[in-house]
């Protein structure tokens, strides 16, 4: 058994903690945290108060250049103080200064199109949706998805520069839609042909919703990358209008997409909360992008009278990275630190669109928000550089350049519809079971803005065997197939308006149904025994140093702080047609104080497939539930395992309880 001090900590970890008191010290207090946006940056508008550094190295000729920015002026963080909240604008902040929804946009699939790999994509977003109390968003539970630009899994070449861009976009999905799940596709280069390709690659995998933070300079050949790579209908493609101030980027000024320009964010007294200006300054260079295009024809829903060509952008979001966005990044990044950018701003407006539901079939969502524009908070103040005429790099009321017609005040400037502006909201019924065989009666309720309204109904996505009634809403039929199904309900009014809403619905059984069961054997170790586990010598422990989570034993691996592996496993069986989930309670305590490197490891898995890698990075007080959906294993024989592997010092313990797989 290993030893154990009187206080409860490892004699390793007793001895580490004295020699790294005063970094600890300073940490509690709050003294190692970066700093919170700055007020004095957002007044002025400009990046002048803050250290910035482009995110991607500059672009080789002939590719795009990524639109993220950094900032350069404040320390990262790879872990936080207990109870700290990382600096740069998270989820509650972004929902409240946009009036979003909290609960909206479950099922819906929003791609990320950017170039080269991020080998620790899913991850940094694990870090990043636990820190704000996010829900799960994995490739185990179907949440999270990576391709390469063909749809398959041969990656590119990692890129660090590339891989600050892939956590900024993936964040703010995360952030503005955390019910949505997300389809990260990467290209195999930055020229315009595979970024393209990418894009097509995510419409073809279902993607309503696709975000590209990415520009470069105009040239003849845009119209046909038009017509090659960004003429969806019924697909919400939103691009970053660029960094540099005034001027036009492309696939911003594609008419086929909704080019999204950049504010600065900042806290107010006003009855919003919030305040916003243009990002950037009149003497140009650094911000929001925008201006008359070149070569794109004017879309016939843009009516603008001082460009005769298609004009930048549509609308905006928080940009500035003065009053910036936080973000996780550890490929190329040490952790916590403030982003901004319009690479910020366009993978918002893809989670609000997604937010909002279905775009109408045919149609193109850049026009929605020219139909609703009392939804949209007009922003009036800043400019990007100087111009003729002046609204093109100006903030005027209505529209301008640099922040088009606004930013969201709620999802209704994000609907299909006509200007009537009607707003069509489908309530969620929650997500549903049914037994294979089963027949199924579940009604849709919708409600119109305006009164006298005739509302019809549509679905993609249901079980097999079921169906809606286009009149009534209500779906019905016998479910046939077993399985898990993303289901989507939408309804539109006489005027065009509509509203969507996802879920999920589960199929479960052989003809009959499964029983809820959990399959676990000592499942909370409190036979003080391992049986029917198989686990090393002195992993199941009752001894006082680490609490269990509920009653006295628990599973304790590695804590000795020398090279050493421990393992915890059990094989079950899960049942044909089952739904099926894994949970266990997990406390980590470590003597490690790096901030960046993971000396010590837990592997959890299912069989051969790896569900989660845990280190000494994600150390915290008390015991976390950690869930993993299994259904894949429906008819399986599979084996539960993990594996904690400690190096040549300093301890970390992996403590495990409560563990369970249950099925219905």
């Amino acid at each position: 058994m290993r030893s154990h001090s009187p206080s409860g900590l490892h004699l390793p970890r007793l001895r580490r903690l004295l020699v790294g008191l005063p970094a600890l010290a300073l940490a509690a207090t709050g003294l190692l945290a970066v700093a919170a946006p700055s007020a004095t940056a957002t007044d002025t508008g400009a990046q002048s108060s803050v250290g910035t550094r482009r995110v991607c190295a500059a672009p080789s000729p002939g590719e795009m250049a990524c639109l993220a920015l950094a900032r350069t002026d404040l320390v990262q963080q790879h872990t936080l103080a207990p109870d700290a909240t990382p600096s740069g604008y998270g989820p509650t902040d972004l929902t409240s200064a946009y009036n979003l929804p909290a609960a909206a946009g479950a099922g819906a699939t929003v791609a990320i199109v950017d170039s080269n790999d991020d080998p620790k994509a899913e991850s940094d977003l694990a870090a990043y949706r636990s820190q704000y109390g996010l829900p799960a968003c994995t490739t185990a539970n179907g949440c999270f998805r990576k391709v390469d630009q063909r749809g398959g899994t041969s990656y590119p070449t990692a890129d660090s520069g590339w891989a600050g861009e892939i956590s900024l976009d993936v964040d703010m999905v995360s952030a503005v839609c955390p019910n949505c799940h997300i389809l990260l596709v990467e290209a195999d280069s930055a020229t315009m042909e595979n970024l393209g390709a990418a894009v097509n690659t995510a419409v073809s995998l279902g993607a309503k919703y696709v975000s590209n933070s990415y520009g470069g300079g105009e040239d003849a050949s845009d119209t046909s990358y038009d017509t090659s790579y960004f003429n969806h209908p019924g697909v919400a493609i939103t691009v970053s209008s660029g960094d540099s101030g005034y001027g036009a980027e492309y696939p911003a000024s594609s008419k086929y997409v909704t080019a999204v320009g950049g504010t600065s964010l900042s806290r107010t007294s006003n009855a919003r909360g919030w305040s916003e200006k243009v990002w950037g300054t009149s003497s140009g260079g650094d911000g929001a992008g925008s201006g008359c295009s070149g070569y794109d024809a004017k879309p016939t829903w843009q009516t603008d009278s001082g460009c005769a060509k298609r004009t930048v952008a549509d609308v905006s979001a928080v940009a500035d990275p003065a009053t910036g966005v936080a973000v996780y990044q550890t490929y190329g990044g040490s952790g916590w630190n403030v982003y901004g950018g319009t690479s910020a701003s366009a993978p918002i407006i893809a989670a609000v669109y997604a937010l909002a539901g279905t775009p109408g079939a045919g149609s193109n969502p850049a026009s929605y928000p020219y139909a609703h524009t009392s939804s949209l908070y007009d922003v009036t103040g800043g400019a990007n550089g100087s111009c003729s005429p002046s609204y093109l790099c100006t903030a005027a009321a209505g529209y301008d350049g640099p922040t088009g017609l606004g930013t969201p005040n709620g999802t209704a400037a994000f609907t299909s519809g006509t200007t009537s502006g009607n707003t069509v909201t489908v309530s969620n019924p929650g997500n549903q079971t049914t037994a294979q065989g089963g027949s199924a009666s579940l009604q849709i309720h919708a409600t119109d803005s305006a009164t006298g309204q005739t509302l019809s109904y549509a679905a993609s996505g249901l079980p097999a065997g079921l169906s809606v009634n286009s009149a009534t809403g209500l779906i019905s039929g016998t479910a046939t197939t077993p399985g898990s199904y993303t289901a989507t309900v939408t309804a539109t009014d006489t005027t065009g308006a509509a509203g969507s809403t996802g879920f999920t619905w589960t199929v479960t059984g052989t003809g009959g149904g499964c029983t809820q069961a959990q399959l676990l054997g000592n499942a909370g170790f409190e036979t003080g025994g391992a049986a029917p586990w198989t686990a090393s010598s002195g992993v199941v422990d009752n001894s006082a140093s680490q609490a269990a989570h509920s009653g006295s034993w628990k599973s304790w691996l590695d804590g000795y702080g020398s090279t050493h592996t421990d393992s915890l496993a059990q094989s079950v069986t899960v049942p044909q047609g089952c739904h099926a989930t894994l949970s266990f309670y997990l406390h980590i305590d470590t003597a490690e104080t790096t901030a960046s490197t993971a000396y010590d490891k837990l592997t959890v898995q299912a069989g051969s497939t790896t569900l989660a890698t845990f280190s000494n990075l994600n150390m915290a007080n008390g015991y976390v539930l950690r869930s993993y959906d299994l259904s894949a294993f429906a008819g399986q024989s599979v084996t539960i395992k993990f594996t904690g592997t400690e190096d040549s010092s300093l301890q970390t313990s992996f403590v495990i309880d409560d563990t369970a797989l249950n099925v219905s």
